[in-house]
């Protein structure tokens, strides 16, 4: 099996990792993350533009993102687009910056993120899984056409095999990090 081929589903790999990784910066944790923003646009004169680039975005308490448009004509419509998101966080708008609040996490509320968080993770190794499985068929078809002998496409398996385990306890690690992060007091 080629280098080529190796990096070709380790690069997959990688961006499910990736994907992971940015679904999880939408779960709101109780401090405040300006990545819940990330995805929300305003109309820019007539282009739809991502807040952080309209506004300065920053974090000036631990539960307080606090954005402070850099026209402010703009402020209305950034609070609007914020009340339409799935924020769940109401602006506080006093005339030159955004305020966003978020209020403590209940118990209840930190144990329903974790299960979201733990089936974001097993999305992400079922996603591992499928290219793994993938990865082996295209080998068994190399050993079909004759590229590949007995010996190869065991030894591709068995790399196959050890990368996808290397992403799976990446995956269990980043699940377990955001827990943590939900759960912490």
């Amino acid at each position: 099996m080629s280098r080529e081929e190796y990096k070709s589903i380790e690069e997959k790999m990688k961006k499910t990792i990736n994907v992971l990784k940015d679904e999880l910066t939408g779960v709101r944790a109780g401090r405040a993350n300006p990545a819940i923003l990330d995805k929300l646009t305003v109309d820019y004169y007539g282009t739809p533009t991502p807040i952080n680039q309209i506004a300065s975005v920053s974090v000036p308490e631990g539960r307080v993102i606090m954005i402070q448009p850099w026209e402010a004509k703009m402020i209305k419509e950034i609070e609007k687009e914020i009340q339409k998101s799935d924020i769940g966080i109401n602006p506080n708008n006093d005339g030159k910056v955004i305020r966003l609040v978020f209020p403590m996490l209940t118990e209840e509320r930190r144990k329903e993120l974790t299960k979201v968080v733990k089936k974001y993770g097993e999305d992400a190794k079922v996603a591992i899984r499928a290219i793994r499985r993938d990865g082996i068929e295209h080998m068994k078809t190399l050993k079909k056409d004759g590229e590949l002998t007995e010996d190869d496409l065991k030894t591709a398996e068995k790399d196959i095999q050890n990368m996808t385990d290397k992403y799976i306890a990446e995956i269990d690690k980043v699940v377990e990090l955001k827990d943590a992060e939900i759960l912490e007091v």
